[in-house]
């Protein structure tokens, strides 16, 4: 098997494979055969700098075509992609980099001072590849690589709980396995238009911007430029998209924000990531006549549910378990049978090992072994799934999960802070945001002029999606007999 020959080889060349809306405003259409060649000839480039099946890559580009061809130039070499979103600092890259060993980078050059600074907290010298370039497409694109079910693919890092984000190394089946969310609950048809909103460099944005699409024999839509909900409408209208897939929290700025019209290409609209308010959904029921299809699924195991098409959606629900997919609850926690989930992932990395080659450090998830979520929900008589929280400590705002303990880490470089906890507090847009309680070293005096000094410090250390849109400020932190934080303490009085 290979996708870049079986799936993008494989469609009529002349048909049309993305749109691409670039930032400076221009647009074109992209067929499969320009895909392909210009991903062929990128895979020719990416070996010529040392590129192998089993190396990986590191791709640090936003929503344009340079991304896309990246991605299936590794598919073809049978080179394992890592993905990252242009969001993250430096210090994220670093992280990345030291777990990942990349052979090679492919960048914009807009992120290139970025990647740069990550790499001199490194001890690895990759190539990197810098687009756009048109010399990168002056190579001959070498044969398709054949591939099994088991080799690597796909490289995503999640949120990190109580730790640093772990390296969840995804399998080539995770790429023919989509056929199953791609029919479920995208449902796209041939010929058809999908815009999946999120940023390169999140698993559901490689397998929902163009993988599932490109499957089910649909096109993909990319959009290089920040989320604006009138833009997002007019957009809409103006590309004639059909399946518009984006984050809960976009549906629910559009709705409060923009003026939300009747859209008559649309034929279907889904959302995943958290759950969507009753009351948001009922504004799009009545603007657009279409039901916002819910859905759920994590980074280790990719899409696990859905509200099918063609069934009305259940508000507040995140749909049912997809066709022969196995869950079932344990006390309150979804749990998955892992074997009856073709995107469930082959394992983490583990630097610790030391491995000669990245993917040497791998350790391998047993399918046989129930998969515990760390998600509660509730289920009806029809087996329809709610979600009501998380088990563990992960924030989930606007469809981001973020892990408390990389917030705090840096939280506590800033020499005010002494101490420092993170937990999630509600909010009606994003659903949550991410809360700071702040314990300061002597001679700090808490106030509003800290409290901006230290997002920003956040913002500048980490991914600015992180940072803590409330701080606080105490003399000491709730803690455990065993002098650890009681987060759920924190959470409690959020909810009061």
């Amino acid at each position: 098997m290979n996708f870049a020959r079986d799936v993008v080889g494989g469609r009529d060349p002349a048909a049309r494979a993305l749109v691409e809306l670039r930032r400076d405003g221009g647009r074109r259409e992209w067929t499969f055969g320009d895909v392909d060649a210009r991903s062929g000839a990128l895979a020719g480039a990416l070996q010529a700098a040392g590129a192998r099946r089993g190396d990986v890559v590191l791709t640090l580009v936003g929503n344009r075509v340079e991304w896309v061809e990246a991605m299936v130039a590794c598919f073809r070499l049978g080179a394992v992609v890592l993905p990252c979103t242009e969001q993250l600092r430096p210090a994220d890259l670093a992280s990345r980099l030291r777990v990942a060993r990349p052979v090679a980078v492919v960048c914009d050059e807009r992120n290139r001072t970025a990647l740069e600074d990550a790499l001199t907290a490194v001890s690895i010298d990759p190539a990197v590849l810098l687009v756009p370039d048109p010399a990168l497409y002056d190579h001959a694109a070498p044969p398709a690589a054949e591939l099994d079910d088991e080799d690597p693919c796909l490289i995503t890092f999640t949120s990190g709980s109580t730790g640093t984000p772990k390296a969840v190394v995804h399998a080539q089946r995770y790429l023919t396995g989509q056929r199953l969310q791609a029919g479920g609950w995208l449902a796209p048809e041939p010929g058809q238009l999908v815009w999946c909103t999120a940023a390169s460099g999140w698993s559901k944005s490689a397998r929902n911007v163009f993988i599932a699409p490109w499957i089910r024999g649909a096109a993909g839509l990319l959009h290089d430029a920040r989320f604006d909900p009138d833009e997002r409408l007019a957009l809409v209208a103006q590309e004639q998209v059909d399946v518009l897939c984006m984050a809960p929290t976009e549906y629910r700025i559009v709705a409060k924000r923009a003026e939300l019209r009747p859209l008559p290409s649309l034929r279907g609209l889904v959302a995943a990531g958290e759950a969507l308010n009753p009351e948001v959904l009922e504004t799009w029921r009545a603007a657009t006549g279409l039901d916002v299809r819910d859905g759920f699924g994590q980074t280790e195991t990719g899409q696990l549910t859905g509200n099918p098409p063609g069934v009305a959606a259940r508000p507040g629900s995140m749909g049912r378990a997809l066709p022969g997919v196995r869950l079932w609850l344990d006390d309150g926690e979804l749990v998955v049978d892992p074997a009856t989930v073709p995107t469930f992932f082959r394992g983490y990395l583990d630097p610790e090992r030391g491995g000669a080659r990245p993917l040497d450090d791998l350790v391998v998830q047993d399918r046989g072994v129930p998969w515990r979520t760390g998600d509660r929900v509730r289920e009806d008589a029809d087996g329809y799934l709610c979600f009501e929280s998380r088990a563990d400590d992960v924030i989930v705002s606007a469809g981001y999960r973020i892990g408390p303990f990389e917030v705090e880490s840096a939280l506590v470089e800033h020499p005010a802070v002494a101490e420092a906890a993170v937990v999630g507090a509600p909010d009606p847009e994003r659903g949550s945001v991410v809360r700071a309680v702040v314990v300061l070293r002597d001679g700090h005096a808490p106030g509003e002029a800290l409290a901006r000094e230290l997002q920003q410090h956040v913002q500048r250390v980490t991914a600015p999606y992180k940072y803590p849109r409330i701080v606080e400020f105490r003399d000491a932190l709730p803690l455990t007999a065993s002098g650890k934080v009681r987060r759920a303490a924190l959470r409690d009085e959020t909810a009061d």
